[in-house]
């Protein structure tokens, strides 16, 4: 709370003068999730909210959030979430979803220890927001009895199930086959889960019958949509691929040579996009699962919300005409 003393005044009889002091407050409400337009996002109003600052404890290569100065260097927790949540709710009016989160994996190594995200599940859903928890860590299950409280997707990021690859991609994030039992432990408890396919990265993880064995064991542990979304690399992606990996590096630049660059992401052109999107797409759809792209520019492909808070929202009928997805 601050003071503001104006250049006015109020005088009393004896014509002292009496400072106007003018107190005010700046409420601390949970943030709005930006949408950015023109990157192609199709997401419908909720809210966001990283629990740790810095880079991501899983260190994925092609992390997107490593361009924006808070996501970047050491890891470190958000501790005042600890007690600010509370404020943070009881000045939200709105009860839109509540995402955790976007920049960084709300169950990355250090939630065991400082436990940000489990207060920030409990404030929330004992009061009503519905959840939308994005994640590649098994350490998600630790929270069960939580996301049972309110409308809850769990949407957990699996790009591949090949160990090597994702030891490449994503060293220090739990393997693929720990997350897909994560996945089916929370579907067997009544969570909605849904799974992101997301990056995908031309002639790395886009072969059609890698994308079937993937999409198989997915439908298999009982997800309910697959979100997927084409690699669209940051500056400074290059040269660090170029050091790891040389002939994986050729091979990439080559590839998105011809791209554009849209709000700080290469993007693929959009041929190849759209073609990568159209082979995944029926094999999503043959295991009868919701399928829809992340901002890549072909709403008309998706049978759904983009992000699974279809699963989640209250009030979607105020926001979308679901006819317009079939």
């Amino acid at each position: 709370m601050k003071a503001f003393v104006s250049k006015g005044s109020l005088e009393n009889k004896n014509f002292r003068v009496i400072p106007l002091i003018i107190w005010f407050t700046t409420l601390v409400k949970l943030p709005l999730f930006n949408v950015t337009k023109r990157g192609f996002c199709t997401c419908l109003p909720k809210y966001n909210l990283n629990t740790y600052l810095g880079r991501c404890g899983h260190g994925c290569l092609y992390c997107y959030a490593v361009k924006f100065p808070s996501f970047t260097g050491p890891t470190f927790p958000r501790t005042k979430l600890l007690e600010q949540i509370v404020e943070m709710v009881k000045n939200t009016r709105l009860k839109l979803p509540v995402m955790l989160s976007d920049c960084t994996d709300p169950y990355q190594p250090l939630e065991k220890k400082y436990e940000i995200t489990r207060r920030c599940v409990e404030v929330l859903a004992k009061h009503g927001f519905p959840l939308l928890i994005v994640t590649k860590s098994d350490l998600v299950l630790r929270d069960i009895n939580l996301f049972r409280l309110t409308p809850t997707v769990v949407s957990m990021t699996v790009t591949t199930l090949d160990e090597e690859k994702a030891k490449f991609w994503e060293p220090k994030a739990p393997p693929p086959k720990l997350r897909i039992v994560a996945l089916q432990k929370l579907a067997e408890k009544g969570i909605v889960t849904t799974a992101r396919i997301d990056p995908i990265i031309p002639s790395v993880n886009d072969d059609p019958e890698e994308f079937e064995e993937l999409v198989k064991n997915l439908a298999e542990v009982g997800v309910r949509q697959i979100t997927a979304s084409t690699f669209k690399p940051v500056r400074g992606f290059f040269k660090n691929l170029k050091r790891l990996n040389y002939r994986l590096y050729q091979r990439l630049y080559r590839l998105y040579s011809d791209g554009s660059w849209v709000v700080g992401y290469k993007y693929l052109n959009e041929e190849k996009r759209r073609r990568i999107i159209e082979r995944l797409r029926p094999i999503v759809l043959k295991y009868k699962l919701e399928f829809s792209s992340c901002r890549e520019g072909f709403p008309e492909l998706n049978t759904t919300v983009c992000d699974g808070t279809a699963f989640c929202r209250s009030m979607l009928d105020k926001f979308i005409d679901y006819s317009s997805f079939k």
